[in-house]
């Protein structure tokens, strides 16, 4: 039987008794021991009537088990939907509505909320809690261990997962098994992982971050994780020797480097740190590599799309880039009126095309219309350029960019000039409504730790370097600045924010 996915990530360790995760508490789950888990959830699923297809909606903390109901599901073919554990009833009643799971998994703590949710919907209801206890992993045990395949095309779905919806509902990607698999193969050879890597895995599992690119190169590899349940600094530190690499968030590494515990002895047995989900701070970067020696690897991708760029593994990884399009994926920066492709060093928004790239929005024809081309492009939302050598910039969003007096103003160069002032950590860069210009710019800043930003001092260095447009009329200093659970600057609560800075009463 053929299974794409399964076969390619976890099929492929049948049998083998080296370790998988290394847990918190000194267990240790071997690649045999994790199939014959994912297999006895396979089972309690198809013993519910679920089909090849059927949607399997999963709110959960991180644990074992919560991986190998994902690796459950690819062995019977069912699509895999977790969920930000942040989520709340609202968010949650329009997911499994929306995505019609036929199943749904939650903490026992949240059984009295879910649960008048999915009983008018005719959905399934399962707990499972972080220390691998509830219903599911109950009906569990008493299951067999054969991991029998249900036949799946490269093109048959995989997962959803929903976006972030700060622009209007959420939309469910639709990823395909081809869309995991690809992109998994050419991330572990372009960033040379092999049965030897352990991973250090403190990311959450219902982001394409933690389950589609570190567990999965890892999975596709043979390698190992520790399995942190969460990003815990001391656990970080103390587990860090036992690895070779590590994938996070900008704010993994900020707090690292906030710690005189982190030195360059505690990172010698490390090849490789990848950063993702939000832009890394030249600053950090230059910190990073003063401090231990290593040179962070920043790539580019989103849910729609797995990864995209990636800086170069044997190269230089530049700051301030997300470095190269992966093989197979094609990448232009277009003229976001026209569609037309623009020259290098000009901005515009970014478009990719390749087998990473999804199928579409679950039941939202319009929306995929929109952004998914006919020739298969997808049209990403993110504005960039690429420079003469062939970098690709993230400049920002789309719907980030400002317009004031009718000129486009990018907020990522003004950002790079407020975050090299004296006394500022960093800065967010957001447009705001304005009675004369449409919109004008407003300048969110950072203290750097014991600082106090110079408002006036800064004000006066922007003009320096800036054109009169793009100065920004105000600067507000945060203690910090709003962010998702992946550590991306939420500008849309900025926005609303400081909608009326300007209004005239």
């Amino acid at each position: 039987m053929a299974n794409p996915l399964y076969d390619g990530l976890f099929g492929a360790h049948a049998g083998k008794s080296t370790p998988f995760l290394y847990l918190p508490d000194g267990q240790v789950v071997s690649h045999q021991a994790f199939l014959e888990m994912a297999a006895q959830i396979a089972h309690v699923l198809t013993g519910k009537g679920l089909q090849p297809g059927d949607r399997v909606a999963v709110q959960v903390e991180k644990s074992p088990e919560a991986l190998a109901l994902y690796a459950a599901c690819a062995q019977a073919g069912l699509v895999f939907l977790p969920l930000n554990t942040a989520y709340t009833a609202d968010e949650l009643s329009y997911f499994i509505e929306n995505s019609g799971a036929s199943v749904v998994v939650c903490d026992t703590g949240k059984e009295a909320t879910v649960a008048p949710i999915t009983k008018p919907l005719g959905a399934a209801l399962e707990t499972l809690n972080a220390d691998g206890s509830g219903t599911l992993m109950d009906q569990a045990a008493a299951m067999p261990t054969s991991y029998d395949t249900v036949d799946r095309e490269s093109e048959d779905l995989a997962a959803f997962l929903y976006t972030s919806g700060t622009t209007g509902r959420s939309k469910g990607a639709m990823l395909t098994q081809n869309n995991l698999l690809s992109n998994a193969e050419t991330l572990a050879a372009e960033w040379r992982f092999t049965p030897d890597d352990v991973l250090l895995h403190a990311l959450p599992i219902f982001h394409t971050h933690g389950l589609f690119v570190a567990s999965n190169v890892t999975l596709l590899a043979g390698g190992a994780m520790i399995f942190l349940p969460k990003f815990d600094l001391d656990a970080v530190i103390e587990n860090l020797p036992r690895a070779t690499t590590m994938m996070g968030v900008p704010t993994f590494y900020t707090r690292l480097l906030g710690d005189a515990r982190f030195t360059g002895d505690l990172t010698r047995h490390m090849r490789l740190f990848v950063s993702g989900s939000a832009p890394l701070l030249a600053e950090t970067h230059v910190q990073f590599e003063e401090r231990t020696g290593h040179r962070i690897l920043e790539r580019y991708g989103m849910t729609e799309t797995n990864m995209n760029t990636s800086n170069p593994y044997e190269g230089e990884r530049r700051a301030g880039t997300v470095g190269f399009p992966l093989p197979g994926v094609e990448l232009k920066i277009t003229n976001p009126a026209s569609g037309a492709p623009l020259p290098a060093g000009e901005v515009g928004q970014i478009e990719v095309r390749g087998p990473n790239v999804f199928k579409g929005y679950w039941q939202m024809p319009e929306k995929t219309a929109a952004e998914l081309r006919s020739d298969g492009f997808f049209i990403t939302g993110d504005l960039g350029m690429v420079d003469a050598d062939g970098y690709v910039h993230i400049v920002g969003r789309n719907k980030d960019l400002i317009i004031s007096g009718g000129y486009n103003i990018y907020p990522k160069e003004i950002e790079l000039v407020l975050d090299e002032q004296p006394g500022v950590l960093e800065s967010a860069v957001i447009g705001v409504p304005h009675p004369d210009f449409g919109e004008t710019v407003l300048g969110v800043l950072v203290p750097a730790p014991g600082e106090t930003p110079d408002t006036d001092a800064i004000m006066d260095a922007v003009r320096d370097v800036l054109a009169r447009f793009k100065h920004p009329r105000k600067l507000v200093v945060l203690d910090e600045l709003p962010r998702n659970t992946m550590g991306k600057v939420q500008k849309n609560i900025l926005r609303e924010q400081y909608q009326d800075a300007f209004k005239v009463s």
